[in-house]
């Protein structure tokens, strides 16, 4: 039996010695590994993350202490060590283990943590409890460096520095977040990984100062002294500047030593931040080369770790990406923007060739877009690459910012829609109800990738003001009407609508109506703003029945705005709007969460029978 098979508590990790931690985390990567291989998800974060989530959930109690992770992506380490390592061939499927922290699945999940940067923040106010309530836990926060080049990072630090709650922010330092980090927090981060003497002295120092008698008196009095000194020294970081004691640079690869730091601050009764040096896909070589391919994954091979041998389809992001580079090619006032995903929304082949027009930003969505506000107020055209529920941070940059002044900037909305198997935290269901809000945005919505390159040529080079351009994750559907056509398909007993790759299931859903009997007219929108009422108002004058179908929250969606403007025009008709409904998207395959949602050909083709059977 191996040595994770016989832990089943925080007992049993305690209980082991440093050899067999040793050995624990060995198997631990190897579970990872073979686990990822079949379900994907993220890898080289989790990797890099063993031992010193081993340290954690050896001295502190979890279930009681809370520990929050930012971003959550890399938590499997902690699921496994916390009573669930038999479920973990359910990662991110229906029903299954989250890929996220989820205080449901477990008392010793404290938050949810999908996105960035708010992990200080977060256990700040859980600190501020635990004071108000007369309570006994610890806080920790456990942030990826990547995380602290988001601005609410540093709300949260310079709240918690003044604070005096006895909180510690572990720093769980890679270099990289999903790509190497940049700007000048990168490089602050760096200098201090060459500090780690100076903590030996300091070690060294409280020893001789405790040893002698009346030691405490003798440190307070010659304290101010020392952090003179350190300061001639070294200079202080900005962590002390905030009023953080900083402890580190940790090898965050060194059990027994991670184990003696965190006892150390854990100790402390003040904010402590501790920085750890790790190295992202550790112990598992494909990973330690290509971090930020195994930084979230598909099923791969786990042997030489490349994906199954099949046809690779290029993605919507991709087909964005060659299509922006052939724009910019033409239009130097073409630049590109995005936050710290370069490679997720397809921008590789952009930053090689344009590295003068290619920003990224870091995790730091609101700076992107009042940078691009920036930028088309003197002249250039900014394309914001941004996945939908990151863009959700910048609500207000996009209406001060951009929109106030009617400002040229287009958004590649990558990631529209439902994206699966990444659950609550990812699902794409809230942009077509924000942006729809936002004076003067323009909404386009491209059903294949054909339709997104002309889309994005007219956003672009054509169009004025805001511009959003929203297309899902992975590949094409079976969509292969004429682009941009908005009547797919004549009928005279119902009118079908829809947008985006989603009109795949109601061409279906007509399909099927049609064996039971059912003529039903498809309209497909290549905009949700400004919607083409006339054409729907000319179908549904003919059919007397509606259905919309949106991957969409029901509150502002598409579908409510056409059913007011049709009844204001005097045309009112059974309809039924057919929607995520005011709700979170749990994770799965998108097929069976369609299903779940009612947004599948087949429960399309019941409620249409449902609207045909019933009265306005």
């Amino acid at each position: 039996m191996s040595l994770l098979d016989q832990i089943n508590s925080a007992e049993d990790l305690r209980a082991l010695d440093m050899r067999q931690l040793r050995l624990l985390c060995d198997e631990l990567r190897q579970f990872l590994v073979l686990n990822v291989a079949k379900s994907g998800g993220h890898l080289a974060s989790n990797l890099g993350i063993v031992e010193l989530t081993v340290a954690l959930e050896r001295v502190f109690d979890t279930s009681k202490d809370r520990l929050l992770f930012d971003v959550g992506h890399q938590s499997y380490v902690h699921k496994i060590l916390t009573g669930r390592r038999a479920e973990f061939t359910t990662l991110r499927s229906y029903g299954g283990l989250s890929g996220f922290p989820k205080p449901s699945e477990s008392d010793s999940d404290a938050f949810v943590a999908g996105h960035a940067s708010s992990s200080v923040s977060t256990a700040l106010g859980m600190a501020r409890a635990r004071t108000l309530q007369k309570q006994d836990y610890h806080v920790i926060a456990l942030m990826g460096d990547g995380a602290m080049t988001g601005g609410l990072a540093y709300e949260g630090l310079n709240d918690a520095g003044e604070s005096n709650e006895p909180l510690i922010v572990i720093l769980n330092d890679n270099g990289m977040s999903i790509t190497p980090n940049v700007g000048g927090i990168a490089r602050h981060l760096s200098i201090l990984r060459t500090r780690a003497g100076y903590f030996r002295l300091k070690k060294a120092y409280r020893t001789v100062t405790n040893a002698l008698p009346g030691g405490k008196a003798v440190y307070r009095f010659t304290h101010r002294i020392k952090e003179r000194w350190k300061q001639m020294l070294l200079g202080s970081t900005l962590f002390e500047e905030m009023g953080f004691a900083y402890y580190g640079p940790v090898d965050g690869h060194d059990l027994a030593r991670l184990e003696y730091m965190l006892k150390l601050v854990k100790a402390c009764e003040k904010p402590v931040l501790l920085h750890v040096i790790t190295k992202k896909g550790k112990g598992y070589a494909p990973a330690e080369l290509n971090p930020d391919v195994f930084h979230g994954i598909g099923a791969f091979d786990p042997e030489s770790g490349k994906p199954p041998m099949c046809a690779h389809l290029p993605s919507f992001s991709e087909t964005f990406g060659k299509t922006l580079c052939a724009i910019a090619e033409n239009e130097p006032r073409v630049c590109a923007i995005t936050a710290a995903m370069v490679h997720g929304t397809g921008l590789t082949e952009f930053s090689q060739k344009y590295p003068e027009r290619c920003f990224d930003v870091g995790i730091a969505e609101g700076h992107a877009v009042s940078m691009a506000g920036g930028l088309a107020m003197q002249g250039m055209i900014p394309v914001v690459a941004v996945y939908s529920t990151f863009l959700q941070r910048a609500y207000d940059m996009l209406l001060q910012d951009v929109s106030m002044l009617n400002l040229h900037v287009v958004f590649a909305v990558d990631r529209a829609g439902l994206v699966g198997e990444d659950g609550e935290t990812h699902q794409g269901v809230f942009d077509i109800n924000y942006l729809r809000s936002v004076p003067h945005m323009q909404i386009l919505c491209p059903a294949n990738q054909a339709e997104l390159e002309i889309m994005l040529r007219r956003a672009v080079l054509e169009m004025d003001g805001p511009v959003a351009v929203r297309y899902p994750r992975g590949c094409d559907g079976a969509f292969t009407a004429v682009a941009e056509k908005a009547d797919l398909r004549e009928g005279t007993d119902i009118t079908l609508i829809g947008y985006g790759t989603l009109i795949n299931n109601v061409l279906e859903a007509a399909a099927l109506l049609k064996k039971q009997g059912v003529s039903a007219e498809v309209i497909k929108l290549p905009s949700v703003k400004p919607i083409d009422i006339a054409t729907i108002a000319a179908s549904v004058r003919k059919t007397k029945h509606l259905l919309v179908a949106e991957e969409a929250v029901c509150i502002g969606c598409a579908g409510k705005e056409i059913a007011a403007l049709l009844r204001t025009s005097g045309i009112v008709v059974p309809t039924k709007l057919v929607n995520i409904g005011d709700r979170f998207v749990p994770h799965g395959a998108v097929k069976r969460l369609y299903e779940m949602l009612g947004l599948d050909a087949k429960s399309l083709a019941n409620s249409a029978q449902e609207v045909l059977h019933s009265e306005a």
